[in-house]
């Protein structure tokens, strides 16, 4: 069970593919100046590379090792042409606001480098796990970034209007870079916060121990 925490644990934080690994940037400051399409984009990546995990994980010993890369593409663009088709159909205005970012899904590093780094090296449910958590710290970090993007600088949030005071430079590109650097520090300082205090617990927990012991 410890195996699947550490992969959950770090898909969402130690790994996370946005602010600790800085993958899929693309799709990223192109879309957090919209809450909506932030979270829409997320949750597409999401089902994009669990389903492509879990696949090249099945089919890992049948892909030979020369073209696993145009394989991992292949599956990949099978999965957002369909996931294209589904939000075309069923949901048109994220399909309008994610743009051509939906179709460059294809090429997303985060979901090529899971493909590569992990789903064919292990088990079908340790890469779904890899996918789903991934996924996940991906989404969250995105829909963050886009509620702060739209908040401030749009005054309102998923659509809706809030405030009439708005920063106009958060919804540029220079805005954009702006945020997504204050949320990495953010973030990599609380997460060194949790590291060190995980460190010390444990440094304190050792000496207790040689002091029981040379009792």
């Amino acid at each position: 069970m410890n195996k699947y925490k550490k992969i959950t644990l770090d898909g969402l934080i130690f790994q996370n593919p946005t602010f600790m690994l800085v993958l899929g940037t693309c799709p990223t400051l192109g879309l957090i100046n919209s809450a909506f399409s932030s979270l829409g984009m997320g949750l597409t990546v999401l089902v994009v590379l669990t389903l492509s995990n879990i696949i090249i994980s099945a089919l890992r010993k049948v892909i030979p090792n020369e073209v696993r890369i145009p394989c991992y593409i292949v599956v990949i663009a099978t999965l957002v042409t369909f996931a294209r088709m589904f939000l075309q159909k069923f949901i048109p205005d994220l399909y309008d606001s994610l743009g051509t970012f939906l179709a460059l899904i294809v090429v997303n590093c985060i979901i090529l480098g899971r493909a590569e780094a992990f789903a064919n090296k292990h088990t079908v449910l340790e890469s779904a796990v890899d996918g789903i958590a991934n996924g996940l710290g991906f989404t969250v970090a995105l829909t963050i970034m886009g509620f702060i993007c739209e908040f401030f600088g749009k005054g309102s949030l998923f659509g809706y209007q809030i405030m009439d005071f708005k920063i106009a430079m958060l919804t540029s590109p220079a805005g954009a870079f702006l945020i997504y650097g204050i949320c990495i520090a953010v973030f990599v300082y609380i997460v060194d916060g949790f590291e060190r205090a995980r460190r010390v617990k444990a440094n304190k927990l050792a000496r207790e121990n040689m002091l029981k012991e040379g009792v």
